[in-house]
């Protein structure tokens, strides 16, 4: 699967302005963490592909959108409904609670 990067020039269109529920993953280069979460948040992407959108924003790159939603821990992931923070998860997470917070969501809107 295509990796959607997300920057601070892209993201009002590729996040904000989508209809899908957006799981964006916030991370560094340089994070552990991140790396270790990485191949969870792919997963999850896939599986969920028709449901979410996913993506990736380098916050060391990206530091607008970064402070803009006020990312202070690394990793983090937050899921993006109609423009707004729905739920924001830090840390590494396992791929259970990620896909328990997805689904909740989902679900709520049925």
């Amino acid at each position: 699967m295509p990796k959607l990067i997300l920057t601070d020039r892209n993201f009002s269109e590729e996040v904000l302005k989508n209809e899908k529920l957006v799981l964006v993953d916030f991370w560094a280069s340089w994070c552990v963490p991140c790396q270790m979460l990485a191949p969870i948040i792919e997963e999850i992407a896939e599986e969920l592909k028709e449901k979410i959108k996913a993506g990736k924003l380098n916050v060391d790159e990206n530091p607008l959108i970064s402070a803009v939603f006020m990312i202070d821990l690394l990793p983090t992931i937050a899921l993006f409904k109609n423009g707004k923070i729905i739920k924001k998860l830090s840390g590494v997470q396992p791929k259970e609670i990620i896909l328990e917070a997805i689904n909740s969501i989902i679900n709520d809107e049925k």
